[in-house]
């Protein structure tokens, strides 16, 4: 399918996968173009790369190679765009076959050394960190992201050898499209209830994915998911792979390595939190299972930026700390703030967070509350729908009165920038995964304007 290819448009191109895919077909010499509702700095960055992007539901705005069936065209779409999207229909009417982004990524993975990072939280990190180790101790890797790796700034990579990383989606079940040779698995928490009705379910499907390694493969899998594996990580003693001993040093995090047959002392990673620590296990696993040597991966692990909106610190001086975090689940939610508690336990922590989804929010309301009240102060804003319609009785004041610390205000965005611009917090953290990136730059500038 993709071998007789030589246009793509993508339906739904902001999306951090989708822009992956049009990142990749750009690499192979074919022409892009893509549609999303919002410009935001990911389209404006694939404009930048010769990609063609426009921003609103209308036919006349397809290119006009697009207007009639060609079979040497391909159609992408992400599930995040309406069914009765004006585009989409009409790209089926003339006759175009609608591929999904998880199809169009089992294909292209198909004939591939896959490695494959499934979790409910931690698999961008996970797969970032592996990406890097394999590129930057000159293994070489090619690596579809969940999220724009700093050290690269992009979320693919390309090499030329046959290793494939990518970022396993479990929403939608989509990551049953591929077929890995090395499988990690984070997380198994319930979460798209909306998709999977239950946390059953939602355990059935990595049941499923698991499944599809292959015969020779690998299963990594976190200590205690009651998941099939050959290999156990964990910050546990017990587990088969383990990050133990950790400690931090002038804002380092730093830990050992050891398994049955390995041990690696005083490994320091360029990111913060135990729940990073774990993820860099994982990493360190993989690692050891493609015969990375034990110098070049600690090279790798203490040269790593991080991920954008992965615990990434805005802000970092004398006068305040700003980080920014992608946590969009109570249990991400209180792995972060417990994170930054370690890095600063003297310190007021000022927490300002959007939930996402009316569903999500719903669902786990009594978990968000116990997190979010790890905060001193919270700053919370109304609820980002993304592709769901208002729930009756769902929203911000209904989270925040489950909140047991006392300060806590619900703002809107402009509301939160004159909060910070009048009180100046010490450290602030910003938490979601709707729109609250918009805040990222305004913040940093009141934060870093010397009065």
């Amino acid at each position: 399918m993709i071998v007789n290819t030589k246009q793509v448009f993508l339906v739904g191109i902001g999306g951090i996968g989708m822009s992956a895919l049009a990142r990749y077909f750009k690499h192979l010499g074919l022409l892009v173009y893509g549609y999303d509702k919002v410009e935001t700095s990911l389209t404006k960055s694939l404009i930048s790369e010769g990609i063609e992007v426009f921003y609103e539901d209308h036919v006349d705005l397809l290119p006009d190679s697009f207007r009639e069936f060609d079979d040497h065209n391909m159609v992408v779409f992400t599930p995040a765009i309406p069914k009765d999207s004006s585009i989409l229909q009409f790209l089926q009417k003339v006759g175009y076959r609608l591929h999904k982004r998880s199809e169009v990524l089992g294909l292209i993975s198909r004939d591939r050394f896959t490695i494959a990072v499934a979790g409910t939280h931690g698999k961008t990190t996970t797969s970032s960190l592996i990406a890097h180790i394999l590129t930057d101790s000159g293994y070489g890797c090619s690596a579809f992201l969940g999220g724009i790796a700093a050290n690269y700034n992009s979320n693919t990579l390309f090499a030329p050898n046959n290793t494939l990383v990518v970022e396993a989606d479990e929403f939608d079940r989509s990551f049953l499209t591929l077929h890995p040779n090395i499988a990690v698995v984070t997380s198994v928490d319930a979460d798209h209830l909306d998709v999977y009705g239950d946390a059953d379910h939602v355990r059935e499907s990595f049941l499923l994915f698991v499944g599809q390694v292959t015969t020779e493969g690998k299963r990594i899998i976190k200590k205690g998911l009651s998941l099939p594996s050959d290999i156990k990580y964990s910050i546990d003693e017990e587990a088969d792979v383990r990050g133990l001993n950790i400690r931090v040093q002038d804002g380092v995090f730093y830990f050992d390595y050891l398994s049955d047959n390995c041990i690696i002392r005083d490994v320091a990673l360029g990111m913060a939190g135990a729940h990073n620590v774990e993820n860099a296990v994982a990493a360190i696993a993989v690692a050891k299972c493609m015969d990375i040597a034990d110098d070049l991966i600690t090279n790798a692990l203490a040269n790593f930026k991080g991920v954008k909106r992965r615990f990434e610190f805005i802000v970092r001086n004398s006068e305040c700390v700003y980080i920014d975090d992608y946590a969009h689940h109570p249990v991400e939610l209180k792995a972060c703030l417990s994170a930054v508690r370690h890095l600063f336990p003297d310190d007021h922590i000022t927490c300002i967070f959007q939930p996402h989804l009316f569903t999500r929010t719903r669902d786990f309301v009594d978990d968000f509350a116990e997190a979010l009240s790890l905060a001193d102060t919270l700053l919370l804003m109304e609820i980002y729908p993304a592709r769901e319609e208002p729930i009756a009785g769902i929203d911000a004041d209904w989270l925040l009165s489950k909140v047991t610390i006392t300060s806590k205000l619900k703002l809107n965005a402009e509301e939160v920038l004159t909060y910070v611009r009048e009180e100046r917090p010490k450290v602030i953290i910003t938490v979601g995964a709707g729109n609250i990136d918009l805040l990222v730059d305004p913040l940093k500038a009141i934060l870093t304007y010397a009065e």
